[in-house]
């Protein structure tokens, strides 16, 4: 009889171990934060790990108080996971590669690794690693992280959202537009400088007719989508023809059919105050723009924002401040 009885409560103690462990790894956890952003972004194109990779800078963060402990895998597919879909949730299916490696049995490699608050461990992957890219589209990308590893446990930490452009492979037919220096045929690269200094290159690359550099720095989807009615179109067609619509807003803007303001050239400008947070911010500009017979002043407010290592001008305002 009293066997009987034992087995229930056996039962109940382990089922609460259970629970008690995985209450413990929750709270080691709750502080830790998974973010991601491009490496050297550049343009990316459908194709193999090798030739065309899409490198990103990978970081986990203990924002909490107590001490973070995670273990890491040597080989990463044990450690992360990356996730694409497009705006109608057609899912980029994984690597084969990836896929064999994680089913064939063999022994895993991992180091256990300890942060304390506002300290942060990174490395840099390789997307097509772990994804099958095949046709160009625009992606949003994510992350997820094991800290216990992929096969030994299912808690997992979902990090920040990228948007992934993959463009029409290049080539003697194709239409798409490579933006290249002038003087050389290197390709044209974001970099990580200030919100004034984006502005400033902006503006001098339309006095200048550089197109290129002009929309080096700005979010073309997003100015795309401050009219109304091209937000709504924009909203609800497929990705293929999400691409072309940006495409021919560039040209639009190219041919001065559209957004007179942020096209306009001015004779001369000058930056009034620049101020940020670590995401957004606003850079005021005076610009002149000279006529046959006067000066007009007007004051552009440009909104910018940190988007995958580097900033961005999103959206604008326009005062009029008289002539002269």
């Amino acid at each position: 009889m009293k066997n009987r009885k034992l087995l229930p409560i056996i039962s109940f103690f382990f089922i609460f171990g259970q629970i008690s462990a995985f209450a413990q790894q929750e709270n080691n956890l709750s502080g830790a934060s998974v973010s991601i952003k491009y490496y050297n972004r550049t343009l990316f194109y459908p194709g193999d790990a090798e030739d065309s990779p899409i490198m990103v800078h990978v970081t986990i963060k203990n924002n909490g108080e107590d001490t973070l402990r995670f273990k890491l895998a040597d080989d990463r597919s044990f450690s992360i996971d990356f996730n694409a879909h497009t705006v109608k949730n057609k899912t980029l299916e994984l690597n084969p590669k990836l896929i064999e490696n994680r089913t064939t049995s063999h022994t895993v490699y991992f180091r256990e690794i300890a942060l304390e608050h506002g300290e942060e461990y990174s490395f840099i992957e390789n997307v097509k690693d772990f994804l099958r890219i095949d046709e160009a589209a625009v992606y949003y990308l994510e992350l997820f992280f094991y800290p216990e590893l992929y096969k030994s446990n299912y808690i997992a930490l979902k990090s920040n959202r990228l948007t992934l452009e993959i463009r029409p492979n290049p080539n003697a037919a194709s239409s798409t537009y490579i933006p290249v220096k002038s003087e050389t045929v290197e390709i044209l690269r974001p970099e990580n400088i200030s919100p004034d200094k984006v502005v400033e290159q902006t503006i001098i690359a339309r006095q200048k007719s550089l197109w290129d550099q002009y929309f080096l720095y700005m979010d073309v989807e997003a100015m795309l989508q401050r009219n109304p009615s091209l937000k709504k179109r924009y909203a609800s067609v497929s990705a293929d023809e999400r691409i072309r619509m940006i495409q021919t807003y560039k040209a639009d803007l190219m041919q001065a059919r559209i957004e007179n303001d942020i096209i306009a050239v001015p004779e001369s400008f000058q930056i009034e105050k620049t101020s940020y947070s670590p995401t957004e911010g606003t850079v005021s500009v005076i610009e002149r723009f000279k006529y046959p017979n006067f000066s007009e002043i007007k004051r552009y407010t440009y909104k910018v924002r940190q988007r995958e290592g580097y900033w961005q001008i999103y959206d604008y305002s326009v005062v009029n401040l008289g002539t002269e």
